[in-house]
């Protein structure tokens, strides 16, 4: 059997962008912040207040993955949580004004990576390849959940 052209493959693809954007931001970004911390950060600036859950759907993380990622950005002092004054069961997150600061610092250090990032294509690629992405990323969404996977006789 002769060997498949990987180049055809998105996972690959993927698999391969994913370890360059690994590269790139922890020598253009932060080595101390994740891309999915900075995620969790953005979007308590967009929506000061969301709980745990909210936030964690809001960036597509697992609840697993966001409780990791809460917990370090609270022992390293960027978010805050407090009790939900309506439901005591449930805690709401906001950005510690360190946590504001780190924000913005990383934001202006993710633009320039970016640029780096997609230098290799013209405004208009940029464009596409971004809405495209988005419109796999969006797809796939069901993807999590296992019974909603098809299968393919085989």
């Amino acid at each position: 059997m002769a060997a498949v052209d990987l180049t055809t493959h998105p996972g690959h693809l993927a698999r391969r962008l994913q370890q360059a954007h690994y590269l790139l931001w922890n020598a253009m970004v932060s080595e101390e912040t994740t891309s999915p911390q900075f995620a969790v950060l953005n979007a308590l600036v967009a929506e000061p207040g969301l709980d745990q859950r909210g936030v964690g759907e809001r960036v597509g993380l697992d609840r697993s993955t966001i409780a990791e990622v809460i917990s370090r950005l609270s022992r390293r002092g960027l978010i805050d949580k407090v009790r939900d004054p309506q439901d005591g069961r449930r805690s709401l997150l906001r950005l510690t004004a360190e946590g504001h600061r780190a924000h913005r610092k990383l934001t202006v250090r993710t633009a320039r990576m970016n640029q780096v990032f997609l230098a290799p294509l013209t405004g208009e690629e940029r464009a596409v390849f971004l809405d495209l992405l988005q419109r796999v990323a969006d797809a796939a969404e069901h993807l999590r959940n296992p019974e909603s996977v098809p299968v393919t006789p085989g």
